[in-house]
C-alpha cells in the first residue's frame, strides 16, 4: 500500500476497529497482542532483576526495557500491516482493523462490569467479590455492596482513558501521518500502558526498574486524559463544574491522570469516589472525589458506560474527519 492510499484507508480503519471492539471485543481464550507484549516485559524484567543489582543499573535497565518494548510493539505492528497491504490492500485494511481493535477496551470494560454486577444484583455477594478480584488490585474479601459498587465505577472511570480514549487519540495521530497509519502509534501507547501496569510501581522490586515506564505512561496519558475530562464535561453540559471539581479533588490524587478521570465521572454522575482501600492487608486511603448526591447503583454504572461510549464516538468522528482531510492534502 502506498502513501497515496494509506491515509484514506487510515480513516477507514478507525471506524472498522471501533465496530469490531463494540461487537466482538476480546473473546475469552483468543490470543491477544498484549499477551506477547506482556511476555516480553516479563522476560526482560526477570533478566534485569537478576543481572542489575544496583539502583542505578536497574534504572538504566528500565529505560532499555521500556524503549525496546515500545519499539518492538510499534515496529512489528507496522510490519504486519505493511506486509498484509502488499499482499492485497483489503487484507491490509483487515489486519490493521483487527490489530487496532485489540488496542481498544470498551467492550472488555463493559463485560467486566457486568461480570461483577450480575452476582451482586442477584444477592450472591461472595461471587461478586470473587469476580471483582479479577479486575482490581484491592482486597475484595470483605467488601460491602456499596464498596463493590464503588470499585466497579472506579475501574470503569479510570480505565476509560488508558483503555479507550487514549488509544483512540494516538490512533488518530497515526492516521494523520503519511506512511505510518493508526496501528503503530496506538501500539506504542498500548506498550507503554502495559509497561506501567506490570512494572510501574513504587514498591520493590520495581521501584527503580519501573520508574521510567511509570513516568512515560503518565506523560503520554496526560493530554488525552484532560481532553477526555473536557469532552465528558461538555457532553453532560457541566463543563465548568466538572473542571472546577477536578481542580479541587483530583489534584489531591498521587496519580496525575487516574484522579482526573475518576473525578470527572464522579462530578457528572453526582456520586463520591475514593476513600479507604486495602491492598494485601495494608489500608491505603485515597482522596475523596466528587459529592455524594446519590448512591452508586446499576443506573449510575449504565450512565458511566454511556458517557464513555459517547466520548469515544465524538472522538472517532473527529479523528475520521481529520484523517480524510489531511489524507486529501497529501494526495
Amino acid at each position: 500500500m502506498t502513501d497515496h492510499w494509506f491515509l484514506p484507508t487510515g480513516a477507514l480503519i478507525l471506524p472498522i476497529a471501533a465496530l469490531l471492539d463494540y461487537t466482538i471485543g476480546d473473546p475469552w481464550g483468543w490470543p491477544h497482542p498484549v499477551q506477547a507484549i506482556g511476555a516480553w516485559i516479563a522476560a526482560g524484567t526477570e533478566t534485569a532483576l537478576k543481572r542489575c543489582p544496583t539502583p542505578r543499573s536497574q534504572r538504566i535497565a528500565g529505560v532499555v526495557l521500556a524503549l525496546s518494548t515500545i519499539a518492538i510493539a510499534s515496529g512489528c505492528s507496522w510490519a504486519i500491516v505493511r506486509l498484509a497491504s502488499q499482499l492485497h490492500p483489503s487484507f491490509g485494511i483487515a489486519c490493521a482493523s483487527l490489530l487496532l481493535a485489540s488496542c481498544f477496551a470498551g467492550r472488555s470494560l463493559r463485560r467486566a462490569a457486568e461480570d461483577v454486577l450480575r452476582p451482586l444484583l442477584s444477592g450472591d455477594l461472595d461471587r461478586a467479590r470473587d469476580r471483582l478480584r479479577l479486575y482490581v488490585g484491592r482486597d475484595t474479601d470483605n467488601l460491602s455492596p456499596p464498596e463493590i459498587w464503588r470499585a466497579v465505577l472506579e475501574t470503569l472511570s479510570e480505565n476509560a482513558v488508558d483503555g479507550v480514549t487514549a488509544p483512540l487519540f494516538y490512533a488518530a495521530v497515526g492516521a494523520t501521518l503519511p506512511g505510518v497509519g493508526p496501528v503503530p502509534i496506538a501500539f506504542a501507547y498500548k506498550a507503554a500502558s502495559t509497561l506501567d501496569s506490570m512494572v510501574g510501581y513504587r514498591d520493590a522490586p520495581y521501584t527503580h526498574l519501573g520508574w521510567f515506564s511509570a513516568n512515560l505512561e503518565d506523560r503520554l496519558t496526560w493530554l488525552p486524559c484532560r481532553l477526555t475530562v473536557l469532552t465528558l464535561g461538555a457532553i453532560a453540559g457541566q463543563l465548568r463544574y466538572v473542571w472546577q471539581t477536578c481542580q479541587r479533588d483530583a489534584t489531591q490524587d498521587p496519580s496525575p491522570n487516574a484522579g482526573w478521570s475518576e473525578c470527572a465521572y464522579a462530578a457528572i454522575l453526582g456520586v463520591r469516589l475514593g476513600g479507604l482501600n486495602t491492598y494485601r492487608g495494608v489500608p491505603k486511603p485515597k482522596p475523596l472525589l466528587g459529592e455524594p448526591k446519590r448512591p452508586i447503583s446499576e443506573e449510575v454504572i449504565r450512565e458511566a458506560t454511556q458517557l464513555t461510549r459517547s466520548c469515544f464516538l465524538i472522538w472517532l468522528a473527529i479523528a475520521v474527519g481529520l484523517a480524510i482531510a489531511l489524507g486529501a492534502s497529501f494526495s
